[in-house]
């Protein structure tokens, strides 16, 4: 571990958190949807395939570690469907990315939302356990922004209002909702917690902006709202307990949802959420300059994801060093941090390249962190 490491993420050479499903892990899943096998078969599936990819984790030289995502179909959705109030839904469409329609899962509130007995709290149990020194588990979950928009995704607006006519009452209940959850993940060891935020890539997207004309709806509202329920779910957690954020533009078989730089939003983000660190997206051009990490205060952390996880070639090493110290004109690089850009299987579908370039992508973010951080 290198001299500028500590115990609380982010580390020099980090990651977001999901990665590629073996086939084994897939075809175990299609055959439980299918009813050919039942709980306790598909659990040892894939409790045998995170203890493995926990290991190879370690074996890398990561410093912290993830059960991969391995027991989720989305890397949003199955936590909503774990809090009360909430259930499974299929639409008759997914979300339209850049290139590819996902599939069809959504969230519909059926109920007063709350947080007891979330089933990630056992998840989190299992990758625990593989803890030792220097080495952290890391459990990741959906912003509650993420949440709340999910509430209002197309038709499902009218349910949410329907059970909350009081927009407040239901910021206040998801909002502790969380606080619940985060509560007992700390009671079962958790140290590290990340809020994965698809909410303000979309508000900076133009795409999204012309649909949402004549609506009344202004980047500013959007803003304030999303942060609100993000900072009330904050509230009262424990000095030890890291709590970071990534900013995700939708990462779907290798193709994004939004595209913007973090201009609009910083003086948002940036300025006033109430994490510890921000881990975000720029690998290419649709996530804009360095420019507004200098709304970032200086007791917050950066993690800049140059690194995509969108395709298998490797980048050119100096030109991501270049790029660090471009970044650093913002923010000092004893607070910047190297990581891929997001997952490499955001949803079970995964990204288009192989479980062993995905490992090479890991090794080249540590090598590069090696010599620009140590």
């Amino acid at each position: 571990m290198s001299k500028r490491e500590e115990t609380k993420a982010p580390f020099s050479a980090d990651i977001v958190g999901s990665f590629l499903r073996p086939e084994e892990l897939k075809a175990a899943r299609v055959k439980y949807a299918n009813g050919e096998i039942g709980d306790a078969e598909l659990k040892a599936v894939e409790d045998r395939l995170i203890k493995e990819l926990i290991e190879r984790q370690i074996a890398s030289g990561l410093h912290v570690i993830t059960d991969g995502e391995f027991r989720r179909s989305y890397w949003h959705l199955d936590f909503m469907w774990g809090l009360q109030g909430i259930e499974h839904i299929e639409l008759d469409h997914g979300y339209f990315f850049h290139g590819e329609e996902t599939t069809k899962g959504s969230a519909k509130l059926v109920g007063k939302i709350s947080g007891e007995n979330h089933p990630f709290v056992e998840h989190f149990k299992y990758v625990k356990q593989f803890e030792r020194q220097g080495v952290v588990a890391r459990q990741t979950i959906p912003a509650p922004a993420q949440t709340l928009a999910e509430l209002f995704r197309g038709e499902n607006g009218k349910q949410t209002e329907s059970v909350y006519p009081n927009f407040d009452e239901l910021v206040e209940d998801l909002a502790a909702a969380y606080r619940t959850v985060i509560r007992d993940l700390y009671d079962a060891g958790c140290r590290n917690i990340q809020f994965d935020d698809c909410t303000w890539g979309m508000i900076v997207d133009d795409d999204f902006w012309k649909l949402m004309a004549g609506t009344g709806f202004t980047v500013e509202g959007e803003a304030l709202k999303y942060l609100r329920v993000n900072n009330l779910a904050l509230e009262g957690r424990p000095a030890d307990l890291a709590i970071n954020t990534h900013v995700c533009r939708g990462n779907y078989h290798s193709t994004y949802a939004c595209k913007g730089g973090y201009d609009a939003i910083a003086p948002y983000l940036f300025a006033h959420e109430n994490v510890d660190a921000f881990y975000l997206e720029f690998d290419d051009e649709r996530s804009g300059g360095f420019e507004p990490l200098k709304y970032i205060p200086a007791d917050k952390k950066v993690v800049l994801g140059l690194i995509t996880t969108k395709r298998a070639e490797l980048e050119d090493e100096q030109a991501i060093i270049d790029r660090i110290k471009e970044a650093e004109q913002y923010i000092p690089a004893d607070r910047l941090y190297l990581s891929p850009q997001c997952g490499f299987a955001s949803c079970e579908i995964g990204n288009k390249l192989t479980e062993e370039e995905q490992w090479e992508k890991i090794a080249l973010v540590q090598k590069i962190a090696a010599k620009v951080f140590e």
